[in-house]
């Protein structure tokens, strides 16, 4: 089973104990949260109806905090000696899906 899921402005393709990386949530570390599913496939049933839809629910436990790579940036502008360097570090949150179900 596995389902699709709106998850930081992304959709992401998850199944239960996938370990994912999504843009920063807030919450501590072993809290849990919910994810809209936008489409679940369960061997041969593909529900994709948003009346359908609105009884699952996907929870995932928060890992920890991560950082994505290093991205430079450099200003400069020709004959006035204006140069500038810049870093960034995107903050990411590692979530662990633990249960796609139908509820209510």
């Amino acid at each position: 089973m596995y389902a699709i899921v709106r998850a930081g402005g992304r959709q992401e393709k998850v199944a239960v104990d996938d370990v994912l990386t999504v843009d920063k949530l807030t919450g501590e570390v072993g809290s849990t949260v919910t994810f809209p599913a936008l489409l679940v496939v369960d061997g041969d049933d593909v529900v994709s109806s948003s009346a359908d839809l609105a009884r699952y629910e996907v929870t995932a436990e928060i890992v920890g905090a991560v950082k994505g790579p290093k991205i430079n940036i450099m200003h400069y502008r020709n004959k006035t000696g204006y140069k500038r360097r810049m870093g960034h570090r995107q903050p990411y949150t590692e979530v662990k899906i633990t249960g796609i179900q139908a509820g209510k």
